[in-house]
C-alpha cells in the first residue's frame, strides 16, 4: 500500500488519551508522531513505557509538555484533543492546531454541538477550518453517540416522531480525574450542594448539545430547555481508579433534561452516573423510546462502556474526518461510525 501512515498527535494523555494511543497501536496504518501532556511524571518518558506495551516496530515517541516543540518540523494529519470539556477552554488549542493545518477530533462535550453555548466561537472555528483546509469534530460516547446519534439513526426508520426519551445509566469508573471533579465524586453532600449553588460542578456536560443536535438534524428548533442535577449518595465505600467516595458522600450525579418543540415536550433525557454502581445493585444500561410511526424501543444492557466507547468513537472517526470537506463538523454531518478492522489507509480517499 503506497499511502503514508496516518500521523496522529494526542494532546492530553489521561485515561482517554492513553486509551486512544493503545487502540491506535493495535491498528494498521497509523503512526503516533507526538504526545503532549503536563503531568510531571510523564514528561520525557516514552509512551511505550507509560502504556506498558512493547514498542515493536513503532517509532519512538517521547511525551512532551510543549505543543510548539512537537509541532515544529513535524507532519501531523490529525490531533486527538482530550484535555477539556468546554468549548471555550478548548478553543485556543483548536485555533493553534487549525493554524498548523491539522485536523482535529475533540472529546470536549460541548464540542458535540458548539453552536449551543458558544455560537461565536463555533462560527470562528468553522472559518478557521475552511481557511486552513482542515476539519474539526467534537464527539464521544455521550454526547456524540448514545443519547443523540443513536436516537437519530433509529428515527430513520420512522415516518413521524412525536416524542423522544433517552436514558443512560452508566458507570463513571473508567474516566479520569477531570471527570471526577466535574461530577463532585467524593464530596460530602453539603460540599456538593454548596458547589452546585456556586456553579462549580458541571455534572454531565452535553444534555443541551445532545438535544440541539437531535433537533438540528431533524430540522426542528427547540423552544425551551430545562435540566436538573442531584447528588447520588452512596451507602457503602466505593473506589475506582481515579475516584473515591466514602459511605454517606457523593458517588456521582443524577441528571435529567427536557426540551420543548412547538410548545410540547419533545425530548426527555435521563442520566444517572456514578463510580462502581454495582456495589449498590445498580444495573447499567442504555435505553431509547421513540413515540411515533412506528414506535421504536431499544435497550442495551449493560451500558456501552463509556471509557472504551469514547476511545473507540474518536479513533474510528479519524478516516471520516480526514475525508470530510473543510469546516466545523457535527456527527450528523459525517458517515455513521464503524469499527476500523483493516488498514485505516483503505478508508481514506
Amino acid at each position: 500500500m503506497a499511502k503514508e501512515k496516518v500521523k496522529v498527535l494526542i494532546w492530553g494523555f489521561g485515561a482517554m488519551g492513553s486509551g486512544m494511543a493503545k487502540m491506535i497501536l493495535e491498528k494498521k496504518g497509523f503512526e503516533i508522531v507526538g504526545v503532549c501532556d503536563v503531568r510531571a511524571d510523564y514528561i520525557g518518558k516514552s509512551i511505550f513505557t507509560i502504556l506498558n506495551v512493547s514498542k515493536d516496530n513503532n517509532p519512538e515517541c517521547i511525551i512532551q509538555n510543549n505543543i510548539e516543540t512537537i509541532l515544529k518540523n513535524k507532519k501531523v494529519d490529525i490531533c486527538l484533543l482530550t484535555t477539556d470539556s468546554f468549548t471555550r477552554n478548548s478553543f485556543p488549542k483548536i485555533k493553534l492546531l487549525a493554524q498548523n493545518k491539522i485536523n482535529i477530533i475533540s472529546t470536549a462535550e460541548e464540542m458535540a454541538y458548539p453552536y449551543a453555548q458558544e455560537k461565536d466561537l463555533a462560527v470562528e472555528m468553522d472559518k478557521l477550518a475552511k481557511e486552513n483546509g482542515i476539519s474539526i469534530l467534537g464527539t464521544g460516547i455521550n454526547p456524540g453517540m448514545m443519547m443523540d446519534m443513536l436516537v437519530l439513526f433509529l428515527s430513520g426508520a420512522m415516518s413521524d416522531v412525536q416524542s423522544i426519551e433517552a436514558s443512560r445509566i452508566n458507570s463513571l469508573s473508567p474516566f479520569g480525574k477531570t471527570v471526577m471533579v466535574e461530577q463532585g465524586v467524593g464530596l460530602t453532600v453539603c460540599s456538593f450542594k454548596e458547589k452546585m449553588k456556586q456553579g462549580l460542578l458541571a455534572g454531565h456536560v452535553g444534555f443541551l448539545e445532545s438535544a440541539m443536535l437531535i433537533a438540528h438534524a431533524m430540522g426542528l428548533d427547540i423552544d425551551e430547555f430545562m435540566q436538573e442535577m442531584e447528588p447520588i449518595i452512596t451507602k457503602v465505600n466505593r473506589k475506582s481508579t481515579f475516584g473515591e467516595a466514602k459511605a454517606g458522600d457523593v458517588a456521582g450525579v443524577s441528571m435529567g433534561a427536557k426540551a420543548k418543540v412547538n410548545d410540547k415536550d419533545f425530548i426527555k433525557l435521563f442520566h444517572p452516573q456514578q463510580i462502581e454502581p454495582h456495589l449498590e445493585g445498580t444495573i447499567t444500561g442504555d435505553y431509547i423510546k421513540l413515540q411515533g410511526t412506528p414506535n421504536i424501543s431499544m435497550s442495551i444492557i449493560p451500558e456501552v462502556d463509556g471509557g472504551i466507547g469514547t476511545i473507540a468513537i474518536c479513533v474510528n472517526m479519524i478516516p471520516h474526518v480526514l475525508n470530510a470537506t473543510p469546516g466545523l463538523k457535527l456527527m450528523s454531518d459525517l458517515p455513521v461510525p464503524r469499527a476500523i478492522m483493516g488498514d485505516v489507509r483503505r478508508l481514506i480517499n
